[in-house]
């Protein structure tokens, strides 16, 4: 195994561990744990800083993983309509931020790129989701729990993200090469 991968996976385990831990700072209230969305971030950077692959692995696997030990998000439809939003999260932000110049306003765009697209396909697994088991999931509901509730932790991701991939990328710390 080469040294990259070594290091991609090492710094994917750490974005996975985050991932499980930083909801806690939320203190397991699900109110306040939808409106930071804490476990974005970590598939994100993840996307961001070891490539698309990783991004999308460490995406899926950290809302289901979560789920199994200890039991938030609740498994369905929560945490299987999240692994497929995170992982489109992580996928695309890691696949953008390679092909795309790596300009500060470039990150802006990948970023909001990779949360639209990710939402869109939360939404999607929802109505899917919904479809299967007889339960509703409208406009207004997609709305409201994709946007308007999580407004606090897109603005936390919108200033945090860039900041963390520009000072990582300036570090030399990026693997998404």
């Amino acid at each position: 195994m080469t040294s990259l991968r070594v290091r991609k996976l090492t710094y994917a385990a750490l974005y996975l561990a985050i991932a499980l831990v930083l909801p806690f700072v939320t203190g397991q209230i699900p109110q306040v744990g939808a409106m930071l969305s804490p476990m974005h971030i970590p598939a994100l950077l993840c996307g961001f800083m070891c490539g698309w692959p990783w991004g999308l692995a460490i995406g899926f696997i950290s809302p289901l993983l979560r789920s199994v030990l200890f039991g938030m998000p609740p498994m369905f439809p929560d945490a299987v309509s999240m692994a497929f939003e995170m992982a489109v999260y992580g996928g695309l932000a890691g696949l953008l931020h390679r092909l795309l110049p790596k300009k500060v306003w470039v990150t802006y765009v990948v970023l909001l790129i990779a949360m639209i697209a990710g939402r869109i396909v939360w939404g999607a697994v929802h109505v899917i989701l919904a479809g299967m088991t007889g339960s509703s999931f409208t406009w207004a509901v997609f709305l409201t729990r994709g946007f308007t509730e999580a407004i606090p932790g897109i603005i936390l991701q919108i200033v945090l993200i860039p900041v963390l991939v520009i000072a990582m990328n300036r570090a030399g710390l990026s693997l998404n090469k």
